[in-house]
């Protein structure tokens, strides 16, 4: 006859944190998630939206060459909204359609600029232009 014996309770093992687990901290993730989702907007128009949030919550809380990205993305989308009500306007001319065009360039430009920065730790030269 065995002897009962007396055990512990186990506590279940924590699963390890995954890579992905940080993509709303402030870093170099999140701000090629924000490129990532204005470039979305053409297909889904809601993620720019989505992006600048995660922009703005982030600003201001990482390294300086970080916040060039955070500025840039953020005046990327106010002025293709204004890019973008123009060329609205413009359209019952006949020119808005081009300029439509034009913005939605200038986005992807944009962003692909700053995705070619980002992943190579570097920051945006100047990251208040109208321009590229």
């Amino acid at each position: 006859m065995t002897e009962p014996t007396s055990q512990m309770p186990q506590t279940p093992p924590t699963p390890p944190t995954r890579r992905t687990d940080n993509w709303m901290d402030p870093g170099k993730l999140n701000v090629q998630i924000i490129y990532v989702l204005y470039l979305a907007s053409f297909v889904i128009g809601i993620t720019a939206v989505v992006g600048v949030v995660f922009a703005y919550l982030n600003r201001g809380k990482s390294d300086p060459w970080l916040e060039t990205h955070y500025t840039w993305a953020i005046r990327t989308f106010w002025i293709g909204i204004l890019y973008v009500a123009i060329s609205v306007v413009l359209t019952l001319a006949l020119v808005g359609v081009i300029l439509a065009i034009a913005t939605a360039v200038w986005v992807i430009v944009r962003c692909v600029i700053g995705l070619q920065r980002v992943s190579n730790d570097q920051p945006i030269e100047r990251p208040e232009s109208w321009l590229i």
